[in-house]
């Protein structure tokens, strides 16, 4: 082969294409700068996806079995009918039951509601089939007997399925290669929960123990768990390293950033996924989760329970359980009115400033059962033989009747048939001042009826002691508010209206 002599010129540009240097090309747009802006965070799961899928799609699957078991039963094929109900179940059914509970919780507790969370659900699903099959005059193609054996025996498949997923899901997470190794750094209340709650899941895996920076000395001891003392980020780093550890977990308070760099600065040089659980817990919650932001996470410490779809479907329920009320009440409001017309002088209905949702002010009605119409800046509350009160008011008050109108506040969309009760103006901006946290009430829309009337604090709030036991129970609807907690107090409502004895 003939040698090429080497040419003391540049390669001319139409001869071979040329490549610009590295530093010349356009940067990817995935290559971030390590500003803020060009960081984000999504809100995941550390569960396996064996067990996400389990606690998901376990309940759907078993609705759809029982319907192709009571098809079986009934002698008929799975035809094409089936496949469509079966799909539009599973697909109702996922959204709205709720996800299978496979902490280790044994209790009398957790059995009561999971029992009355499965039932109420599945109630909900059969309504919609229903109402889809009506609306689309469908109901012809499917067999009565079927879908009433299906209704009836599909609670008792759910339930059984609900006892067996804990042994499921421990039977997932045995498999090695979901085993966890972790420890938890920071040897304080926070990660001694963390380790119980780790414990009750089902993705935990082999604890190494808990370590600190703190001399021995100075830890909290945790009953059976090791605590390594006095250690270093380094350490911390070599321990992680010749120990295969898969999940570092940071327990530490917020103030100690500069150490909790430092950590992170070490960890890098390991394969550990590592979690920063911030001490939340020291503030009083309100409905806390953890949100995104665009991309940034935020905790929410005092939140309304009713934000995303459980807004909608306390509207929806409340705009439902309104038109009813409305339809099966009117005689007994146009009683009403005739009666207070003709009993005294003044207008039939009585309308009072109140605080609504986010505090913004409202016009509450209610029927008038006093000879007065107070709504100024000093407002003396109704006391036991009041000489304000009618005749007529006096049974209005105590049968609750005179709440009636505020059926029309529901449907305007002012108030809920469940949640805190308003109070005045005049009462708010007094007992705002008194009581802790009296304003957070207003993050749900005032109701007909609330969580401390069922409770016995209805009528007259004397003291201040007393309306600070109602916000208690107002703050109380709030941490643990959901559809079936309303039905209860609606509930409860009808049976406390004909016994108790404080509204007056």
């Amino acid at each position: 082969m003939a040698e090429t002599p080497a040419s003391n010129g540049s390669l001319s540009q139409d001869r071979l294409p040329v490549r610009l240097p590295w530093v010349r090309r356009q940067a990817s747009s995935l290559l971030g700068t390590g500003s803020v802006e060009d960081k984000a965070v999504r809100l995941g799961s550390l569960e396996p996806a064996l067990i996400t899928l389990a606690k998901q799609s376990t309940l759907p699957l078993v609705v759809v079995l029982m319907l192709a078991l009571c098809t079986l039963a009934a002698g008929q094929s799975l035809s094409l009918e089936f496949y469509a109900l079966g799909l539009v179940a599973f697909l109702i059914t996922a959204q709205v039951f709720s996800p299978l509970d496979l902490r280790n919780l044994k209790t009398a507790e957790r059995t009561r509601r999971v029992v009355s969370r499965i039932l109420l659900e599945w109630s909900c699903v059969v309504a919609v089939l229903v109402f889809l099959s009506v609306s689309f005059k469908l109901t012809h193609v499917f067999s009565r007997d079927v879908l009433l054996s299906w209704f009836l025996s599909t609670p008792c498949a759910l339930l059984l399925a609900d006892s067996l997923g804990i042994p499921l899901a421990k039977r997932l997470a045995s498999d090695r290669a979901l085993v966890q190794r972790y420890i938890i750094i920071g040897a304080n209340d926070v990660g001694f929960e963390l380790a119980r709650r780790i414990e009750q899941s089902q993705a935990g895996g082999k604890f190494f123990g808990f370590f600190d920076s703190r001399r021995p000395d100075r830890l909290t001891r945790a009953l059976d768990k090791p605590i390594t003392g006095n250690c270093s980020a380094r350490d911390f780093a070599e321990f992680v390293r010749s120990n295969s550890i898969n999940r570092v977990y940071l327990a530490l308070p917020i103030s100690t950033t500069p150490r909790i760099q430092e950590l992170l600065e070490e960890l890098r040089d390991t394969t550990a996924s590592i979690y920063f659980v911030p001490n939340i817990f020291a503030f009083d919650l309100v409905q806390a989760r953890c949100v995104e932001i665009n991309g940034m996470p935020a905790f929410s410490i005092c939140d309304s329970p009713l934000q995303g779809m459980s807004g909608f479907w306390k509207r929806a329920f409340d705009v439902a359980l309104a038109s009813i009320a409305l339809l099966l009440t009117w005689p007994v409001l146009l009683a009403v009115a005739m009666g207070i017309k003709q009993s005294s002088p003044g207008p039939i209905l009585f309308k009072q400033r109140r605080y609504g949702l986010n505090g913004e002010e409202i016009l509450v009605y209610k029927f008038r059962t006093m000879t007065v119409c107070e709504d100024g800046p000093a407002l003396a509350q109704a006391t036991k033989h009041d000489c304000r009160v009618t005749p007529l008011g006096a049974f209005l008050r105590r049968t609750s009747l005179d709440e009636l109108p505020q059926i029309l506040n529901v449907l305007e969309g002012k108030m809920s048939f469940v949640g805190p009760r308003p109070h005045a103006v005049a009462h708010n901006e007094a007992y705002r001042r008194l009581i802790n946290g009296y304003m957070i009430r207003h993050k749900v829309r005032p109701g007909i009826t609330g969580w401390a009337q069922v409770n016995g604090l209805r009528g007259e709030t004397s003291t201040v002691e007393i309306m600070q036991r109602r916000i208690q129970y107002d703050l109380d609807y709030l941490k643990n508010w959901s559809l079936w907690l309303d039905l209860r107090i609606i509930a409860r409502t009808a049976l406390t209206v004909f016994r108790d004895r404080n509204a007056y």
